[in-house]
Parts: structure tokens; sequence; C-alpha cells
């Protein structure tokens, strides 16, 4: 009988470690426009809402907007909160910028921070597809 109950247990705890060692390796990727906060660090009246209708006629979900405290950024920076969203390429090459930062926030709900800069005309009124 001891010899029955070491055997299942020794598989146990083997099927334990295993079930463990995959849910710790397996990034969970969210599929969905994306979560954006805007803040206007540019200083120019409305910056935030015209790049709001911007970014959500582009797919993205633009969640709040705020004025930044520094209002004196020459150009537009995205920080990513959550690495593993897949539409921080999109958005990046949407917003024509390479000012990307990682800054990654497990308690964050949102997925990306546009900081508005200077450059927001010119990336609002480009040409798309």
């Amino acid at each position: 009988m001891k010899p029955l109950f070491y055997f299942f247990s020794f598989f146990s705890i083997l099927f334990f470690i295993a079930c463990k060692e995959d849910s710790v390796a397996t990034p969970k990727k969210r599929k969905y426009a994306g979560s954006v906060e805007l803040y206007n660090s540019c200083g120019t009246t409305n910056a935030a809402a015209k790049m709001t209708s911007f970014l959500r006629k582009n797919g993205f979900d633009v969640v709040s907007t705020k004025n930044d405290l520094l209002q004196n950024y020459k150009e537009t920076i995205i920080a990513i909160r959550n690495p593993q969203w897949e539409g921080a390429e999109a958005l990046a090459k949407l917003l024509q910028t390479e000012n990307i930062l990682q800054l990654k926030n497990e308690l964050s709900l949102i997925d990306v921070t546009v900081y508005i800069g200077k450059d927001f005309n010119k990336i609002i009124e480009q040409e798309l597809p």
C-alpha cells in the first residue's frame, strides 16, 4: 500500500511543478485596441481633444485625457505600461515617433500613455492610406 502512495505522490508533485512552470512562462496578450491615456504636454489648447479624435478614428481606445504639469515637450512620447500589448508598434507608427519608453506597471489599468508634443499637428494632419 505504501509504494502505491509514494508513486502517486511523486507524480502529483511532478504534475504540479510542470503546470506551475507553464503558467509562468506564457505571457498573456490582450487582443483589443488598447486603452490609451493622453497627456497634453505641448501647451496648445485642445491638443488632447484633437489627438483623441485622431486615435479613435484609427481604432485606439482613448480612456482619459489630462493636462501634463510640463507643457514644453517638443516631440510626442509613448510610455508603454503593458509590454505584452501588441498594439504598441502600430501606435508608434501612427504617431510617427521613435520616442518609446517601457514603463511596466502591473497595477496599471491602461496599456499606454501618450505625452503629446508640439509635433502633434504634423501627426494628426498626415495622409493615411
